[in-house]
Order: structure tokens, then sequence, then C-alpha cells
């Protein structure tokens, strides 16, 4: 299977259309929310189900034979349907990255969508509905934020700049993290696929993200590296690619930072690390 401009391109115009339809509905819900829990650490709204529907509906108006991996089924497993046909190609889908923000009625929420081909993000979309912020890329092309060229920054990491941090701590603070808060102005937006975004265009220098899953990063990954930062594992090696086929949810911790940066953060993992 060869996929040329005007495919990624087509596709990148479904993922947009979804994205946007997804966010009009969650700014519809958000005043209107019924919450539960869905595990240890994380909230659901009746809210996540619904985006998620909307964005595999018209999804599949366009591409009916194409397969889906997602966060919700409403009964705690993830939603799967592998691609049908020739071409294997998955949607990849965060339908409200920031649940709970959202769950809050907290405005830092995103809709993630990603298409995967041989285990790589080929087509990325990050749409903040709050602002109206479109965060877009394809392999081999450009990252844009609502159709403009966006780069990562230059920065070092020092008192000024800005480094983003999980909070998913479960057996307390490793070093690296104080040495993170005493050397920047750490952030923590509470949605893993915006934080990848702002290194994308420049307002993050890195962020480190703990325990993601797929759809978590896949979109924001892929608009990062698009943007010349660069992005691994926290050992420094590749992400991708990931056998979506036997993927259950495992946990992907990452890295995305400007090239000056990246370096940085590595050594202080990898010499920190409890």
């Amino acid at each position: 299977m060869v996929l040329e401009q005007r495919d990624l391109s087509r596709m990148l115009e479904t993922a947009i259309v979804a994205a946007r339809l997804a966010g009009q509905r969650a700014m519809e819900e958000i005043n209107y929310l019924k919450v539960s829990i869905k595990n240890e650490t994380e909230l659901v709204t009746q809210a996540d189900a619904r985006c998620q529907q909307i964005i595999v509906d018209r999804i599949k108006e366009t591409y009916p034979d194409h397969g889906f991996l997602a966060e919700e089924t409403g009964e705690g497993e993830i939603f799967k349907q592998p691609p049908r046909g020739t071409e294997l190609l998955w949607w990849v889908i965060d339908p409200i990255d920031g649940t709970n923000n959202f769950a809050h009625r907290m405005l830092l929420f995103t809709i993630s969508i990603a298409v995967m081909y041989r285990g790589e993000p080929i087509v990325g979309v990050i749409f903040e509905p709050a602002t109206d912020s479109m965060f877009t890329a394809v392999k081999n092309g450009e990252a844009q934020l609502n159709g403009r060229k966006i780069n990562a920054s230059q920065e070092k990491m020092d008192k000024f700049s800005s480094v983003g941090l999980d909070s998913h701590f479960d057996n307390g603070l490793p070093p690296w993290v104080g040495e993170i808060i005493r050397k920047t102005r750490f952030r923590n937006l509470g949605t893993s696929a915006l934080q990848l975004a702002y290194v994308a265009k420049g307002g993050l220098a890195a962020t480190i993200v703990n325990c993601p899953k797929i759809w978590d990063i896949a979109a924001g990954l892929l608009i990062a590296e698009t943007a010349e930062a660069v992005v691994s594992d926290w050992q420094g090696a590749k992400v991708f690619p990931v056998d979506l086929e036997n993927y259950q949810g495992k946990e992907l911790p990452v890295v995305a930072a400007n090239k000056k940066v990246h370096p940085q953060i590595l050594q202080l993992l990898k010499s920190k690390t409890a």
C-alpha cells in the first residue's frame, strides 16, 4: 500500500471535522456532567463516550474499513475494531484528553485523533475547543496551529523556560522531579496531548509523560516531531512502531523536548531515577 500526500490530506481533513464536532459537543455538555470513577486514577463522564461515538461515526462515513483504537467503551475496556480489507490503517482516538479537568468544568481539555500505519502515526490532530486551537501534522509535512506553521523552541532549560510534568507519581516523587521544579517554571496542564502540542509550538521547552496510553500521545508525538522537537521513551529509544493489533493499554512513558533540552531531560531521568 502506497500512501500519497493527497491521501494524508484527506485523512487530515476528516480528522479535523471529527475533532470539531466532538469539541462542540463537549462544550455543550460541560455544565451538565455526570461523573463517575473509571479506575484508581481516572474519572469518566457521559460526554467521553458521546464524543468518541461522534468521532468514530464521522470517520466511518469516509473510511468504513479502517480500524479504530480508542479509550472508551463504557465498560472499562478499550474500544478496538481492527481494520478490514487491505488498508491496515488505524484511527487512534482520545475523545477528551484531560477528563479530570473537564469533569471539574475546567476548560483545559482536548480532542486527540491520530491515524497510524505500520505502527506509526502519519496524521495527527489535537483540538482545544475552549480556545479554538487546532494543532495538526502529517508525516513528512509541517506542524501547524490553525493553518500556520509552528516549531519547537530553541531555548535552554533554565528559570525562564517551562517544562511540562505529569501528575501520576504513585510511589512518591522521584528525585528528577525536584530538579525540574528547581530549575524551571514547571507546568502541569492536566492533558498530555496539549502539553505535547505546546512543545510543538514552543510554549514548553519539554514535557515528560509518566504513564500515557497510546491514544494520549499518538497525535501529539507526531505533531511535536514534525515541529522539529525530539521525541523518545525515557531511555532515549524510539516510541514507534507500536503493535496496535495486540495493544491492550500498555503505558508508554515519553519525553518530547526541543533539541537543546531533550538530552538534558534524558540525563536527569537516568541519573536521578529512584
